[in-house]
């Protein structure tokens, strides 16, 4: 069984995906162990205590500086011995040497179909209301593995959402989630652990 280790920021949603989705079988060959925050006051510790799960709190605001935020949280991650590091919510950048020593090891979860809409800045309601403002039809959720660049690397799922007449922001937020993003996270998850996910360049090939 693979060790996963789930990194949040906030309220913690699609932590709550994945932890239903072991509870119910769905996740096959790894088990979430541990939840890092980079918030104290993040509802995604609690939704893990429920579950049974150890919380470590790495709050960014402890450090003065992005490379000491990153010393700490990779001497976490390497206690936990993590084989895959999921981010969810997760709001901090990550630096170059946890992304290098866990090269397509960290999967993030995106709330558009990613080249749209994506990248810096993007995270949040700031996407949804970036597609509604540009007024495509579909937007989606992309999950991916985490590189350098954010956002840019290689695609592992995507679904696409339907945009409503009269979404806002918040409403259109909550349909990704439902139809895309809770769907998406788990299952890729399941299928890193499964060794079914094989990562060629920029692009992943799926096995039965």
């Amino acid at each position: 069984m693979l060790n996963i280790v789930v990194l949040v920021s906030g309220g913690g949603t699609n932590l709550q995906a994945l932890l239903d989705a072991e509870e119910a079988g769905e996740i096959r060959g790894g088990r979430i162990i541990h939840v890092i925050s980079s918030s104290s006051e993040a509802y995604a510790l609690e939704r893990a205590r429920r579950h049974g799960v150890c919380t470590t709190i790495v709050e960014r605001s402890a450090f003065n500086s992005s490379d000491e935020f990153d010393t700490e949280l990779l001497k976490e991650l390497e206690s936990c011995e993590a084989d895959l590091i999921v981010l969810a919510g997760f709001l901090c950048i990550l630096g170059e040497r946890i992304v290098r020593k866990y090269s397509n090891r960290i999967i993030n979860v995106h709330p558009s179909l990613i080249p749209a809409f994506c990248g810096k800045g993007f995270y949040g309601l700031k996407v949804h209301e970036a597609a509604l403002s540009y007024g495509v039809k579909l937007t989606g959720a992309t999950v991916h593995f985490v590189n350098e660049i954010p956002d840019g690397g290689a695609i592992i799922l995507q679904k696409a959402v339907p945009i409503h007449q009269g979404d806002t922001p918040e409403t259109l937020q909550l349909r990704v989630m439902r139809q895309a993003e809770w769907e998406l996270l788990p299952r890729a998850v399941s299928l890193f652990c499964e060794g079914k996910i094989t990562v060629q360049g920029k692009n992943t090939i799926i096995s039965d």
